[in-house]
């Protein structure tokens, strides 16, 4: 015979209340020296509510994580923007540079000519100087 239908025989054949309520308090006390796990056990209801919250929070971390994600990216795209701006101001710094090596190249060539020039006219009146003192020495 069934525990239950047990427990059945003895309510009804129990005549007062205070030995059907010690009765009921025996079995629930039997069943739960069977079964001490009992109070841990989850129901489908629970499980469903506990589910239906990790969901909830999945799909918010979700959103904070596309959240940091656009974040990022943005800030990426304005670190390339920066870089960009520094490379073009870059180049044309370095386009001047080349720009005033060219002058100064032009400058260095009109002096070299402007020293060979005087370094001829020099050459020239101590060719003179030397051949006058000849000439007089000699004549």
């Amino acid at each position: 015979m069934g525990v239950a239908l047990q427990l059945y025989e003895q309510l009804t054949d129990a005549g007062e209340d205070k030995a059907r309520a010690r009765l009921i308090a025996e079995a629930f006390e039997a069943l739960e020296s069977r079964y001490p796990h009992l109070p841990d056990l989850v129901t489908t209801r629970q499980l469903s509510e506990a589910e239906l919250r990790l969901l909830k929070e999945i799909e918010l971390v979700r959103g904070e994580i596309k959240a940091v994600e656009l974040k990022l990216t943005k800030e990426i795209e304005d670190v390339r923007g920066e870089i960009k701006a520094v490379e073009l101001k870059l180049t044309k710094e370095i386009e001047a540079v080349r720009l005033e090596t060219t002058a100064l190249r032009g400058e260095i060539e009109k002096s070299r000519a402007n020293v060979l020039q005087w370094s001829f006219v020099f050459w020239l009146t101590q060719f003179a100087a030397i051949a006058a003192l000849v000439w007089k020495v000699w004549s």
